[in-house]
């Protein structure tokens, strides 16, 4: 197992690298550095997939199908947001921020910047053949992994969809604080790091060393959203903009779990 591991890791770390590069030359092309998530979140659930079709072995082939699916599921729905929210809008807040900061050396930079990312989606993939090959029939585990991805999708879907209506108010406040994003903020994050969950619920066993590459997602995937291109990319551009108004809100809602105690009530009409 850990010998198919290596080569799945190699092989789609390769392919990540090839596909990432298109990625950069796309969005060169198109002067929206948003196009590198769209690329980056169809590349790894493919990728993902095919890894767990590929090295198959003698897994179960019910969870093999299972695991695969999670992950085409995943980035459907992530990947089609994303390419919706990019074409036509302004550029992410994050790119934005790096092409006033980089200046002239934006592009090679966003190129070595992006070369950062196939690594990342090699161990995502090495975490989901981990869990697809976990032995015995399917059980109350795999099903509790296809609830909590069900669960990551819907609630990121409705924190998208709170912030999409925020954005369209007219009279909005300064700072999103309603709905999800009043007990997290970013809630949009915080499930889509749950999605990986779902691998080491399905896999992970204390009695199998293989299976303890499982953990790799969400722990790589909390990593890159809570201390690397998440969070602190997001709420640096967010303090420069708001100013005050931000700081307060950092200061009363939690960064990424959400809080158990329910949200103040919306001042908004479109929440009630």
């Amino acid at each position: 197992m850990f010998a198919q591991t290596l080569m799945a890791t190699a092989a789609v770390w390769g392919a990540m690298a090839a596909w990432m590069g298109c990625a950069w030359w796309f969005q060169r092309r198109s002067g929206n550095a948003g196009w590198v998530d769209v690329f980056w979140t169809f590349g790894t659930g493919f990728t993902c997939a095919a890894t767990i079709v590929w090295l198959h072995g003698p897994a179960n082939p019910f969870r093999l199908i299972l695991v695969a699916a999670l992950a085409a599921l995943w980035s459907v729905r992530l990947g089609t947001y994303l390419a919706y929210r990019v074409t036509g809008s302004p550029e992410d807040l994050r790119y934005g921020e790096l092409r006033e900061q980089w200046g002239d050396s934006f592009q090679p930079r966003l190129f070595r910047f992006v070369m950062w990312q196939p690594p990342v989606s090699a161990l995502l993939a090495a975490s989901a053949l981990a869990a697809a090959h976990a032995p015995g029939a399917l059980n109350l585990r795999d099903f509790a992994g296809l609830l909590i991805l069900g669960v990551a999708i819907v609630g990121e879907a409705i924190a998208d969809e709170q912030m999409r209506r925020y954005k369209a108010w007219p009279d909005r406040p300064p700072v999103m604080d309603r709905g999800l994003w009043g007990r997290s903020r970013h809630p949009n994050y915080f499930f889509e790091w749950l999605a990986w969950l779902a691998y080491p619920v399905i896999g992970f066993s204390f009695s199998a060393p293989a299976s303890w590459l499982t953990l790799l997602a969400p722990i790589v995937m909390y990593c890159v959203l809570r201390f690397g291109t998440g969070v602190p990319m997001l709420e640096k551009s967010m303090l420069e903009r708001k100013g005050a108004v931000f700081r307060n809100y950092q200061n009363s809602v939690n960064a990424f779990f959400p809080s158990l105690l329910p949200p103040a009530p919306s001042r908004n009409e479109m929440y009630r």
